[in-house]
């Protein structure tokens, strides 16, 4: 009993400990705020990733592809594991903005686009499908223009000295307007009673239409659209051609504050050139050009992607990369069969009971082997090349595909954990220190307890259990301290920007995310609590012993 009361005296009456309580608290808050932020920036990048592939990825890591695909396709989406699966093409291209004279070499990605909602979150990346739902595909289209509603009733507004007049809406054509109706209705419909109901778009600057319709009190036209200058009405303009969805960094620039500023309105003409290539790896030398128009833009998150990826139509793609059915000929110029369409790869989605990392493992085995067993049917009759590429097949979970992305960033959070970790050393040593001090100044009470039958394993628990109540109380305020911080560190960063644009810490240019991660992972929490109190009860074992061999006669000699 003894023991708890002097520790509890010990830790209320001498002061000095309060510094050793404070260096525990800061180490351990310290420690957290590091772990919970890179730990929520790998967890965003893993959730992005996932998003952007579905489960697993078939692949054989050959520019030239595979065949086979849609065999494949059509037999795994009878197993009940298996949710929706999708064809993709990879390419490489150079894009080119008359406009602007912009160019640039980008990674051309062929999808099917209803079949890549089904597989991954692709859609919920795309700007103008949000604002427009169902206008964003990758079919031939003319460019949209906004005009006015000459046709509706005239509007009431007012201007700045209060007087009224009356003048016709803005609008856009009408499946554009409709579809932009349809999103606001939904909008508001979310929200009774409760936020703005009005559908707005926080990522982008104003355009100087939704300047003007902002003066008169109207909801704005999220989005850039070209104005009709060869008619009042709104109108679709141009040929027919087919869409291409741009990586957004492409085709806008991010402001410091995170939003968007778009250099194209939708719709604007783009050419993309690229290079056929054989099934054996022979480029034609004779480009192909072809002619889209911008109809939507894609932020995935991840910077590397929505700075250098395209996204065209699977078919499209194929066939200008010459990736479909073609004829075999031999060396007569007879021809001889068919060959196979090729993809790049095929993402696969797997029912929620699936996923679990023990089944998807297996599930990529029987993918493997399911697609190797081609090279013994007879229902398909592959030549040597084909062979070669459909045998070098491999199914990959998301995870695994991903890999060079992740292990970068997890050895880089744990390194920066173990710096951290190294410097609160420093906490203990300050313990150490402050114990090693008291127990010189407590000498007489120790002489007094050890004279009256204290044992030296009793004497020593006194500091022992004093140590672990030094870390016990920093731990506690520490992670107090770190998950407020943590909670609440966009709003203090909001805070240090008001007072100094210069102390922006999280360059919204920069980073891929456009908040700080703020939450704070419970086991990480607990494991650096225990820690602090487990290197503050070791960092009092010197003194302890120090005070345990004490001999009582030595102690109270000199008092």
């Amino acid at each position: 009993m003894y023991k708890l009361f002097l520790t509890l005296r010990y830790l209320r009456k001498r002061r000095i400990v309060y510094f050793a309580i404070a260096a525990v608290t800061l180490c351990v808050a310290m420690v957290l705020i590091v772990l919970s932020v890179m730990g929520g920036w790998l967890d965003m990048v893993m959730q992005q990733a996932r998003g952007l592939l579905g489960d697993i990825v078939v692949d054989n890591k050959a520019y030239a592809g595979f065949p086979l695909y849609q065999e494949f396709i059509d037999e795994i989406g009878t197993w009940p594991e298996i949710v929706a699966a999708t064809p993709v093409i990879y390419s490489y291209g150079l894009f080119y903005f008359k406009q602007t004279e912009q160019s640039g070499m980008v990674r051309v990605v062929g999808i099917r686009l209803p079949d890549v909602y089904e597989v991954n979150a692709f859609k919920d990346s795309l700007f103008y499908e949000h604002y427009y739902p169902e206008t964003t595909h990758l079919g031939e289209q003319q460019q949209p223009l906004w005009g006015f509603d000459i046709d509706g009733p005239p509007l009431t507004l007012a201007d700045a000295t209060g007087e009224t007049f009356q003048a016709y809406g803005h609008a856009l054509p009408p499946p554009y307007q409709e579809a932009l109706e349809r999103a606001r209705r939904a909008y508001a419909a979310a929200r009774p009673g409760g936020a703005d109901p009005v559908l707005r778009d926080p990522d982008s600057p104003d355009t100087p239409l939704n300047e003007e319709r902002a003066r008169y009190g109207l909801p704005p036209i999220p989005g850039w659209y070209r104005q009709n200058l060869a008619e009042p009405r709104a109108a679709l303009q141009g040929d027919a051609l087919p869409g291409l969805i741009f990586g957004r960094d492409i085709v806008a620039r991010r402001l410091s504050d995170g939003r968007y500023d778009r250099y194209y309105p939708r719709g604007m003409l783009a050419t993309l050139t690229l290079m056929a290539t054989s099934i054996h790896a022979q480029v034609d030398p004779i480009p192909i050009k072809q002619a889209f128009r911008y109809v939507d833009d894609s932020r995935t998150g991840v910077f590397d992607i929505d700075s250098q990826h395209v996204y065209c139509d699977f078919q499209r793609l194929q066939d200008l990369l010459r990736m479909g059915p073609a004829e075999r000929v031999n060396d007569a110029g007879e021809v001889i069969g068919s060959a196979p369409a090729r993809c790049s790869q095929i993402q696969i989605k797997v029912a929620p009971g699936a996923a679990t990392p023990a089944r998807l493992s297996a599930l990529t085995t029987r993918l493997e082997e399911l697609y190797h067993s081609y090279l013994d049917d007879e229902r398909f009759e592959l030549d040597f090349t084909e062979r070669q590429l459909v045998g070098r097949v491999s199914a990959m979970t998301w995870q695994e595909s991903q890999a060079h992305i992740f292990a970068p960033v997890q050895k880089e959070k744990a390194l920066v954990t173990i710096l951290f970790g190294i410097i609160s050393l420093v906490a203990v040593a300050l313990i150490l220190c402050i114990l090693y001090m008291i127990v010189l100044q407590k000498t007489r009470d120790i002489g007094i307890v050890k004279a009256i039958g204290g044992s030296t394993g009793g004497v020593a628990l006194i500091f022992v259990l004093y140590g672990a109540a030094v870390g016990v109380t920093g731990a506690a305020l520490g992670t107090m301290l770190g998950v407020v911080f943590v909670t609440n560190i966009n709003e203090i960063q909001d805070f240090l920007i008001a007072l100094n644009p210069a102390w922006r810490v999280w360059d919204l240019q920069v980073y891929s995310f456009d908040r700080i991660p703020s939450a704070v992972n419970v086991p990480d929490a607990v494991f650096v609590a225990l820690a602090a109190v487990a290197a503050a009860t070791l960092g009092s074992l010197v003194a302890a012993l120090r005070a345990g061999f004490m001999h009582p006669v030595e102690a109270l000699r000199h008092e």
